[in-house]
C-alpha cells in the first residue's frame, strides 16, 4: 500500500494529466504550492537568465507542458509533489486567474463586484477553484496577443492576478493547509473569456521610453539602474531584486532606492511591488529596509 504522500502524489499526477488533456500546462507543486523542483542553477553566480534552454528540470513555471511523458517525468522527479500548477498566458487558453483571497481581512469578491459595478461588466459563467483558506479562484481566458501580468492588490484589496510568468494550483492539489476543490458545476466548464473592460483594468498603463533616472551613486549605481530597465516580463522582479543586492553589498543601497524604484516602476512593476522586493533585498544583505 502506498504511504499517504505517495497516494497524494499520485492523485496530484492524475489531476495534472487530466488538466493536461484540456491543453493546460502544469508543473508539479510542493506542499507548500512553491515549484517541487529546485533550479539546477541555484549555486550560479549572479542572475541566472535560463529559462529551461539547458535541457534540465527546475525552471519553474518555464518547464510546464502538456506533453503526458514530459509531465511524467517531471513528477517522477519529484515524487515528494502533492500538486501540481497551472502556467497562465499561455496558448491555447492563455489562462487568467482572479485570485479572490481572504486572509487580507477585506471582502475581495465584494471588492470585485463592485469593480464590475463602476466598469459595466459581468463575470460569465467559468471555472472556479476553492482554496482551503476559503478563498476562489477564477479563471478566465484571454486573447492570445495580449499580455496580462501578474500583479498583487493592483486591482483591489484582496484580490490578486495570476497572468502571463505565473501559476495557479490546480484542484486536486494537496497543500500544508489542506485540498484545492472545484467549486459545484464549474468543472465541466471552459476557461471563459475575459470581459473587455476586466481587461483593460489588468493592463498596465502604456509604457513611455525614456531616459532612466539620474543615479547618485555613480557609474556603477547607473549600471544597477540600466540593469532592471533592460528586463523583460517574467523577470523584472528577479532582476529588481539582484541589482538591489548588489547596491546594498556595495554600500549604494539607501542611495538608490528611489532610481531603482522608478526603473521598476518604468518596466511596469507597482511602486508596492517594486519596495517590497527591495526591501527584501535589503533584509537578505543583513540591512534595514
Amino acid at each position: 500500500m502506498a504511504t499517504p504522500d505517495r497516494q497524494a502524489t499520485t492523485l496530484a499526477l492524475a489531476h495534472a494529466l487530466s488538466a493536461a488533456e484540456r491543453g493546460l500546462a502544469v508543473i508539479p507543486l510542493s506542499r507548500t504550492k512553491l515549484p517541487a523542483l529546485r533550479s539546477p542553477h541555484r549555486d550560479d553566480p549572479g542572475p541566472a537568465p535560463c529559462h529551461g534552454e539547458c535541457g534540465r528540470f527546475g525552471h519553474g513555471v518555464h518547464d510546464a507542458s502538456t506533453d503526458p511523458a514530459r509531465i511524467r517525468a517531471l513528477f517522477a522527479a519529484a515524487p515528494w509533489a502533492t500538486g501540481y500548477g497551472i502556467a497562465c498566458g499561455l496558448p491555447p487558453h492563455h489562462l487568467i486567474g482572479i485570485d479572490l483571497d481572504t486572509k487580507s481581512g477585506t471582502d475581495s469578491s465584494a471588492a470585485l463586484r463592485e469593480l464590475a459595478r463602476r466598469h459595466l461588466f459581468t463575470i460569465p459563467a467559468t471555472v472556479v477553484v476553492r482554496t482551503p483558506s476559503g478563498g476562489r479562484h477564477l479563471w478566465l481566458s484571454g486573447p492570445p496577443d495580449v499580455v496580462v501580468p501578474n500583479s498583487a492588490g493592483r486591482l483591489a484589496p484582496g484580490i490578486d492576478v495570476r497572468g502571463a510568468g505565473g501559476y495557479l494550483v490546480g484542484p486536486g492539489s494537496r497543500t500544508e493547509h489542506g485540498v484545492y476543490t472545484t467549486a459545484p458545476g464549474t468543472a465541466h466548464l471552459p476557461p471563459a473569456p475575459c470581459p473587455p473592460a476586466l481587461l483593460r483594468l489588468l493592463l498596465p498603463p502604456p509604457r513611455t521610453d525614456r531616459p532612466a533616472p539620474p543615479s547618485p551613486a555613480g557609474g556603477h549605481g547607473r549600471g544597477l539602474v540600466q540593469f532592471v530597465l533592460a528586463a523583460h516580463e517574467g523577470q523584472r522582479n528577479t532582476r529588481l531584486f539582484w541589482a538591489a543586492c548588489r547596491a546594498y553589498e556595495a554600500g549604494l543601497g539607501p542611495a538608490l532606492v528611489e532610481p531603482l524604484v522608478e526603473a521598476a516602476r518604468d518596466t511596469g512593476l507597482t511602486e508596492r511591488e517594486a519596495r517590497a522586493t527591495i526591501a527584501s533585498a535589503a533584509r537578505m544583505t543583513g540591512h534595514r529596509p
